[in-house]
């Protein structure tokens, strides 16, 4: 079984509401390309019954097209009503299916973020989080430790 960072989470073949950062723009140190996602990030997205990207609180270097052509399906942009207000509608079926949430960088770089995690405490719905490449862990090519 592979453990979130709350010790909740499901392996990619069991269900669960998944947060995964990608690192695309300007959180990732200029890591801007479609593949920039991990390898284990990649294969929620596709076993996920459906895909979100959160598209508000960092700046994409790619466009929608470029990521569903990359991932070989649909990506449904995810703006910050839709997040703050309508949360219930990406969890939806979270309990019986498999739900990715895509962030640019850090996957808690965001109160919202971590509001879907509380949210999928507070329902039972077990979550996985995948971190990925960031500014914190690229800095180290500098020389520089965080």
């Amino acid at each position: 079984m592979e453990q979130s960072d709350q010790g909740r989470g499901q392996s990619i073949a069991g269900k669960c509401h998944t947060l995964v950062g990608i690192t695309i723009g300007p959180n990732s140190l200029r890591l801007g390309d479609v593949d920039d996602i991990t390898v284990k990030g990649l294969k929620i997205v596709k076993a996920a019954k459906r895909v979100y990207l959160e598209a508000y609180t960092s700046i994409l270097t790619v466009d929608k097209q470029q990521l569903e052509e990359f991932y070989g399906r649909e990506v449904i942009l995810a703006d910050r009503d839709m997040v703050e207000q309508d949360s219930e509608s990406i969890m939806a079926d979270a309990d019986k299916e498999d739900i990715a949430f895509l962030v640019v960088g850090d996957p808690f770089g965001a109160t919202t973020h971590s509001d879907l995690v509380l949210r999928a405490i507070e329902t039972g719905i077990q979550y996985n989080v995948v971190h990925n490449a960031s500014i914190m862990n690229a800095v180290g090519c500098c020389g520089l430790q965080v």
